[in-house]
């Protein structure tokens, strides 16, 4: 029986793994984790950043997640779409996952047609997960009212449903409105790709987009018991089960220093209590671990093996 529990790799954010700007590597990182036995890889997303992205300084360690305010405005953020293109022409079966994508600052007419066509260029491999995000100057950049993006993404989610669905597709919605629009090729679903949802918090309006859409759950950072009760009361009462989810999880690194890599054992040593909450996918990146690239592949295999000893 295969494997319950599955391994992610994420590409982006590795630059002492992976020289900044350094593309090619990107995709010789996912080759290699597929390579590697790795269920899926995931990219980031910023289309650009203002000075306020590092207004709270930076993590001690390089290796530390990117987050509101920790990060140098210059850190490179490749276009996730189109690195997902070079991935999917040079891998067979790992998944991708666009996690997350800042939906609102993209027109979702133009979006809808780019994801169905990388999801027929990856056979059904890709996974979205539209976003918000946090950065007002970006929003501002392309010229997008930040004070509105929670409606402008919900507005774009159901527009691309409905291109993705219907042929010719009609949609009037606040932001987005069409009539017998033709948007095809269509994705290799007639649903579209599956859709994750999360944030730094289970607010009302993530609830309600996993609830309406969702596919996977994936938070940023870890969700408290609380959170997965309301979680599965939400579902329970949308007529759904929470178990329809791919709940999202992952490693939990402890840097010691400045400039040293965590232990894999000690990041993973919480995974049965995620397994306790319907965790599934474990998310893993790989310059926490380690600093040579050469060291990916088996970083990888021991990943795999922690989760097969936690499988039952």
């Amino acid at each position: 029986m295969a494997n319950r529990l599955r391994g992610l790799v994420i590409l982006t954010e590795n630059d002492t793994l992976i020289e900044p700007g350094d593309l090619d590597g990107m995709v010789a990182l996912a080759k290699t984790a597929e390579e590697a036995g790795i269920d899926a890889v995931m990219l980031g997303d910023h289309v650009c950043l203002g000075p306020s992205a590092g207004r709270n300084g930076r993590p001690q360690n390089p290796r530390a997640y990117a987050a509101p305010g920790n990060q140098d405005p210059a850190t490179h953020w490749p276009s996730p779409i189109v690195l997902a293109s070079a991935i999917a022409s040079t891998t067979t079966s790992v998944r991708i996952a666009l996690a997350a994508l800042i939906t609102p600052l993209r027109n979702p007419v133009v979006l809808a047609k780019d994801l169905a066509t990388l999801d027929q260029l990856s056979g059904g491999r890709l996974i979205v997960q539209p976003t918000v995000s946090w950065s007002s100057e970006e929003y501002a950049s392309v010229g997008i009212p930040f004070h509105r993006r929670g409606r402008i993404l919900d507005d774009g989610i159901a527009a691309m449903k409905a291109l993705w669905s219907q042929v010719p597709a009609s949609y009037h919605g606040d932001y987005v409105s069409f009539e017998d629009t033709y948007c095809v090729p269509g994705p290799v679903r007639a649903e579209g790709p599956p859709l994750w949802f999360g944030g730094q918090s289970i607010h009302d309006a993530v609830l309600r987009r996993l609830v309406e859409h969702g596919s996977g759950f994936h938070p940023f950072g870890g969700p408290t018991n609380d959170d997965f009760s309301r979680l599965r009361r939400a579902f329970a009462a949308a007529g759904r089960s929470i178990d329809e989810l791919e709940i999202v999880g992952g490693t939990r690194a402890v840097f010691e220093g400045s400039d040293d890599v965590a232990n894999l054992d000690l990041a993973t040593s919480d995974f049965e209590q995620q397994i306790a909450n319907g965790v599934t996918t474990f998310c893993m990146k790989p310059a926490q671990h380690t600093d040579r690239f050469d060291d990916v592949a088996d970083l990888c295999r021991l990943f795999n093996e922690r989760l097969a000893s936690l499988d039952s």
